[in-house]
């Protein structure tokens, strides 16, 4: 049965990484999408002001879907806290009481 927990633990190792490179997939578009900012050179000032901008949000994530989203993951993270401590506590052995 020590085979059977090695692979075990090797697959949830491979879960957790293939989750991890997931997260990070799907918040590089987002990390990317920063606005910059034009810099001009300190010598030589800009002969006009620069436009004004206005930012649009036309396709941001509305409000209840970011608080949906971290309620998921509070219930998430406590589901796999209480399981690796049953994990953890069923894993324990017992000492003999001695005589």
């Amino acid at each position: 049965m020590n085979t059977i927990h090695r692979f075990c633990r090797l697959a949830h190792l491979l879960a957790a990484g293939a989750a991890a490179l997931l997260v990070l997939a799907a918040a590089s578009p987002a990390m990317a999408a920063t606005a910059r900012v034009p810099h001009y050179p300190p010598t030589a000032p800009p002969t006009q002001a620069p436009a004004l901008i206005h930012t649009v949000s036309a396709a941001g994530m509305p409000g209840w879907q970011i608080a949906l989203i971290v309620a998921g993951a509070a219930v998430l993270s406590a589901i796999v806290a209480v399981t690796a401590d049953r994990a953890r506590v069923s894993r324990r052995h017992v000492a003999a009481p001695s005589l």
